[in-house]
């Protein structure tokens, strides 16, 4: 069972980004958001507590999600931390195996599904 409940979100649209980080806050969680999958690795280096789960955009300029997931997968600290994947990209089934079976959200996002999969993976707190 999860002992967090720190959400991390990259994506590289500043609104859908906030808005993710504001309704998870508004749901209990400790949401914070990454520009990118460099600026997604940056933090979690930094930080000690790791999230319980990473919700990740695929289509980002810097560094993708792809890249990131490949970079996280490489990680040994980071291996291990799950991922839901959001993207309007309509091919992300045909790529699943890049990601080891994470569940992918299409975009526009259905918030109850989100919240249905960060439930699964965290902690809320009241």
């Amino acid at each position: 069972m999860p002992t967090t409940n720190r959400v991390l979100v990259v994506d590289d649209d500043e609104d859908i980004r906030d808005s993710l980080v504001d309704y998870l806050c508004d749901q209990g969680y400790e949401a914070v958001g990454a520009t990118d999958g460099r600026d997604a690795l940056r933090m979690l280096g930094e930080s000690a507590d790791r999230p319980c789960v990473i919700v990740l955009d695929l289509m980002m300029p810097g560094m993708d999600g792809w890249m990131f997931r490949e970079t996280q997968l490489q990680t040994p600290a980071l291996a291990g931390i799950p991922v839901i994947v959001t993207s309007a990209y309509q091919k992300t089934a045909d790529r699943g195996a890049h990601f080891r079976t994470v569940p992918h959200l299409p975009k526009p996002l259905d918030l109850g599904a989100l919240l249905t999969l960060v439930q699964g993976y965290c902690l809320a707190i009241s």
